[in-house]
C-alpha cells in the first residue's frame, strides 16, 4: 500500500513576500492633540525631525549600496478623533513639505487593531508567547487571560508569600536578562470593558512596527498593505481614508529590513514597552525566513531579533 498523501495545492496558503526597502523611517506619530495645537506644533515637530532624518538617510548610504528608505507617518484615529482627513491631512503635508521632508505612506492608528476587515491586532495576540523568568513557578495567569506581558518576575503577591515559608515579607520585581540590575516592565496589552475590547497605544505601536517590518500575514498574505492616493482631495470622515495610504507615486516600498522612528521623548516609555512585545512574538517563520534569505542576497545585515531591527531618536519636547 502506497504511503503517498495528496492534497490540494490550494488547500494550504502560501506565504507571500513583500518588497522590502532597507529602512522604513517614520517621520511621526501623533496624537489628536498635536493637530488641535495648530500648524505650528506640527512645524515644530517638523524642524525636529528634519535633522535625524537626514542622518538616518546618510547612515543608510553610507553602506555603499543605492538605499531604499521610504517615510511614514502614523496618525492617532483610534483613542480620540479630530477634524477630517479634508481639513488635517493637506496641513499635515505642507508642514512636513515646508521642512523639506516628503511623507510617502500615512497610515491610520485604528487600521493596526482592524484593516480590510482582518483583526490584525488579534492577530498578533495570538503570537504571544511568553518568556517565563528562570525559577518562576506558572503561578500567574498566562498574559491571554489577563492582558498583562512583563519583561521579568513580579513582585509576588501577599498571599504567595505567606504562603511560602521562611521567605521575607516583599521581594522585588526582577527583569530577565538583567544586566545586574532590573529595569522592571509590566505592560498593559488592552483592557475589557463593556464587552468591548480596547488595545493599548503600546500595542497598537508594536503592530505598526511588525508591519513595517514585513513580519505580518494573515492566511499567507501581507496585512495592511498600502493603497495608492495620488491625489490631493481627502474625504470628510476618518472612516472613508484607506488604512494605509501611499501619496508619493515613486516611493522606496513600505516595508522595510529596519526601521526608525523619530519622535517626541514623551514615546520612550511606549516604544520601551513596544520592545518588551516585539520580544515575545513568535512571528510568522517564512516570512521571517523570506527576509533573512533575501538580505544575505542583497547583503545586508539584518538583527536576529526583531526588536533589534528597530531604531529610535527621541528629541526633546512634548
Amino acid at each position: 500500500m502506497s504511503d503517498t498523501v495528496f492534497r490540494e495545492t490550494t488547500a494550504e496558503p502560501r506565504t507571500q513576500s513583500v518588497p522590502l526597502s532597507h529602512v522604513s523611517l517614520e517621520l511621526g506619530h501623533l496624537y489628536m492633540e498635536d493637530f488641535e495645537a495648530g500648524p505650528e506644533r506640527l512645524s515644530e515637530h517638523f524642524s525636529q525631525v528634519r535633522p535625524w532624518a537626514d542622518a538616518v538617510r546618510g547612515m543608510a548610504a553610507g553602506t555603499g549600496k543605492r538605499a531604499r528608505v521610504s517615510t511614514c507617518f502614523l496618525i492617532d484615529d483610534y483613542f480620540t478623533r479630530f477634524s477630517t482627513p479634508a481639513e488635517l491631512v493637506p496641513v499635515l503635508l505642507a508642514e512636513a513639505e515646508r521642512h523639506g521632508l516628503t511623507i510617502d505612506y500615512l497610515a491610520r492608528e485604528s487600521g493596526c487593531a482592524v484593516a480590510d476587515g482582518i483583526g490584525i491586532a488579534e492577530v498578533v495576540e495570538h503570537r504571544l508567547v511568553e518568556s517565563p523568568p528562570p525559577g518562576s513557578d506558572g503561578s500567574r495567569p498566562p498574559v491571554r487571560e489577563i492582558g498583562w506581558l512583563a519583561n521579568g518576575e513580579r513582585t509576588p503577591g501577599v498571599e504567595s508569600l505567606e504562603a511560602m515559608a521562611n521567605v521575607p515579607s516583599w521581594r522585588p520585581p526582577s527583569e530577565t536578562a538583567a544586566r545586574r540590575h532590573s529595569v522592571f516592565m509590566d505592560v498593559e496589552l488592552w483592557d475589557d470593558l463593556d464587552q468591548r475590547r480596547t488595545w493599548s497605544c503600546p500595542f497598537l505601536a508594536a503592530v505598526w512596527q511588525l508591519t513595517r517590518m514585513g513580519l505580518l500575514r494573515y492566511r499567507g498574505e501581507p496585512v495592511l498593505r498600502p493603497k495608492s492616493w495620488p491625489g490631493k482631495d481627502f474625504p470628510h470622515s476618518w472612516d472613508d481614508l484607506p488604512p494605509l495610504i501611499q501619496l508619493n507615486v515613486s516611493a522606496a516600498p513600505f516595508c522595510a529590513y529596519r526601521t526608525y522612528s523619530v519622535l517626541p521623548s514623551r514615546f520612550l516609555p511606549v516604544e520601551h514597552a513596544v520592545r518588551v512585545i516585539l520580544g515575545q512574538v513568535e512571528v510568522d517563520p517564512v516570512a521571517f525566513g523570506q527576509i533573512a534569505e533575501r538580505s544575505a542576497r542583497e547583503g545586508v545585515s539584518v538583527p536576529d531579533g526583531v526588536a533589534d531591527r528597530a531604531g529610535y531618536v527621541f528629541y526633546p519636547g512634548p
